[in-house]
């Protein structure tokens, strides 16, 4: 009798965490960062001791720490989403000159949309760009199966390689079948070499060991079993990651006949996509996010003289940005084979509308949702901070540039508190540059105590060295709050559960010899301002250092109310503030019970004494 492993529902993060482990994997590393984090949370959960499990400061921090992993023989893993792999790419590029013993891959979520990121990259571009090989799994269940692949590959080769979940594939849930762990050899250990030191000599000399291994990779993965052609006709369609979902399940409720290309690997799998394409008329390519596929097909096309006509992204018949869906994979699909309503049963060579125009796919879009921007969460100490901020500086020609966080959405209004965003810790080094070109201007950098950790400091030191006169305003809310509340190396946990020295920002800030720091509960309003007093007026690099816990690592005051005998609608607290808590009941202000924390600080904003004494008083 057939024996069944047994099912899990899981996320998709989940299962390439469990897929890991069954693959052997020994060191985790990474910075959180959606749609990303569960897979290193996962791994921690999971982990029965055996493997080394930890929150990097920072991305490049993490690569380096898996690179030495798998130096030494182990397997190991690197976890981050698509804009972490920008501050991992310094020793991403050159790791793969000195290549690896162990199997190591990297693995980076991509976001499209983007739906919690910057913004809309395509890591197979980087992969190509750096020739690291990708894999770019289409299920929950796939990505299970594939990243023990990708160990598997990353040893052959002795390379790292890349393991691209998208946003879908990541938060997604399906029923995987667990498999018994596989069989890996003990890490042998660090042996000393000179292929461990990059030179010039040794990186020409790997180049073109490089550029032999990536047409050997390319024939090789021509014979990997996720890669493959399905079903026969004149039309084909070529995909790869979650687009393949949505085109297998449109291709088989379709009646007309059809030829499937799936693609789940860079370097691009040519052979096979020669195979693919021969006989063919027209192809549509369908994947997220740039037309990776798409150019390949197109130069095969240019390289081997074939009259093929190629249709996606770069002929408006693919949207060129943001997600794919169902909806929208299955009007293009449908609209390509002839299925579409209103054209069952035509001839397709009759059905001219679709390769003679481009761009004509109008998809019917569901009702547009009432807009809900993101906001600071009720007694969230970011919006004290940028309060106390704006009160003090009200009327001052002041910039505030702001940085990546909870306390981006500072830019919002009423509090209009973020002028500039760029990526992590890029608030502090902007601010300098402002400084240089309008040094009469106060600028203000605001950042946050993960950030600080992950590339701020480098910025205060590039500020003091060069003696520019900004504030630093870093807002500690003892948490990485804007990804789940992971911790970080100011509160003294580790991802492994040991308990470590706290590294104090403050001890830190004043080892780098700024010119005055000055400390504030933000929930203390006039403490806060005062803060912003006492250096305002100073030269040089100051800083801020308001401390108050995120509102989900603390517990809850009682919630506030209004005296509706008081309160004449002026609407004072709310035009300030824009706490979510306190809203309009008719022509009075109302708290809601159920949201406000009690941190209080909207209750001095009432000139009348409408806002105070709490809900048990």
């Amino acid at each position: 009798m057939k024996s069944f492993m047994a099912k899990k529902l899981l996320m998709g993060n989940e299962a390439i965490a469990l897929g890991a482990i069954r693959a052997g994997v020994s060191v985790v590393t990474g910075y959180p960062g959606t749609p990303s984090t569960e897979v290193l949370e996962t791994m921690a959960k999971h982990n029965d001791g055996s493997i080394y499990v930890e929150w990097s400061v920072n991305e490049k921090a993490a690569l380096e720490v898996a690179a030495g992993a798998a130096y030494a023989g182990a397997r190991a893993m690197v976890t981050m989403k698509q804009v972490g792999l920008n501050v991992a790419s310094d020793p991403l590029m050159s790791l793969n000159y000195i290549g690896v013993k162990g199997g190591m891959v990297v693995l980076v979520a991509d976001d499209p949309g983007p739906i919690s990121s910057q913004t809309e990259q395509d890591t197979r571009h980087f992969g190509k760009y750096a020739k690291i090989a990708v894999f770019d799994p289409s299920t929950p269940e796939e990505a299970y199966t594939m990243i023990a692949d990708a160990f598997d590959y990353s040893e052959k080769y002795g390379r790292p390689v890349i393991l691209r979940p998208t946003t879908r594939v990541c938060h997604s849930c399906s029923s995987v079948e667990m498999l018994d762990d596989l069989p890996v050899k003990e890490a042998e250990g660090f042996e000393k070499s000179s292929r461990w030191v990059i030179f010039p000599k040794l990186s020409y000399e790997n180049k073109i060991k490089i550029e032999e291994s990536l047409k050997i990779m390319s024939d090789d993965f021509s014979e990997y079993e996720r890669n493959f052609i399905a079903g026969n006709g004149k039309k084909g369609i070529a995909t790869g990651g979650v687009s393949y979902s949505y085109v297998s399940e449109t291709v088989q409720n379709s009646q007309a006949d059809c030829k499937l290309l799936k693609v789940s690997t860079m370097p691009f799998p040519r052979k096979l996509a020669l195979e693919f394409l021969k006989e063919l008329d027209e192809v549509l390519v369908v994947e997220e996010l740039d037309p990776v596929i798409e150019n390949e097909l197109i130069y095969l096309c240019g390289l081997y003289n074939l009259n093929i006509k190629i249709y996606g992204k770069l002929t408006g018949h693919i949207k060129n940005a943001g997600e794919n869906t169902v909806d929208s994979v299955s009007a293009a699909v449908d609209a390509f084979l002839g299925t579409d309503q209103g054209s069952s049963g035509r001839d397709s060579a009759d059905n001219n509308e679709f390769s003679n125009s481009i761009g004509n796919l109008v998809t019917s879009e569901p009702p547009e949702l009432p807009v809900r921007p993101p906001v600071l969460c009720a007694g969230c100490p970011h919006r004290a901070s940028f309060f106390a901020v704006k009160e003090a500086t009200r009327g001052m020609n002041a910039v505030y540039s702001g940085d990546i966080g909870c306390y981006t959405l500072g830019n919002a209004m009423p509090l209009n508190m973020v002028d500039t965003c760029l990526c992590m810790g890029a608030g502090i080094t902007v601010a300098q540059g402002l400084h240089r070109v309008e040094p009469d201007r106060i600028n203000f950098a605001f950042i946050g105590d993960s950030t600080f950790f992950h590339t701020g400091i480098p910025g205060i030191i590039n500020a003091v060295y060069n003696q520019t006169d900004i504030i630093v305003v870093i807002l500690d809310n003892s948490t990485t709050a804007m990804t789940g509340h992971q911790p970080h190396p100011g509160l003294g946990k580790t991802m492994m559960g040991n308990v470590s020295d706290v590294i104090s920002i403050y001890e830190v800030v004043s080892a780098l010899k700024v010119s005055k720091i000055v400390r504030a509960n933000p929930f203390d309003t006039e403490a806060a301002k005062a803060a912003v007093n006492a250096v305002i007026n100073e030269k040089g690099v100051r800083v801020i250092l308001y401390e108050a816990p995120c509102i989900f690592v603390t517990e809850s005051e009682e919630p506030y109310v209004v005296d509706t005998e008081k309160c004449t609608g002026c609407k004072v607290c709310i035009n300030k503030l824009g706490c979510p808590a306190i809203e309009m009941d008719g022509r009075k202000a109302k708290i809601n019970p159920t949201l406000c924390t009690g941190c209080g600080i909207c209750a001095p904003l009432c000139k009348f004494g409408a806002i105070g004494g709490k809900c048990n008083d």
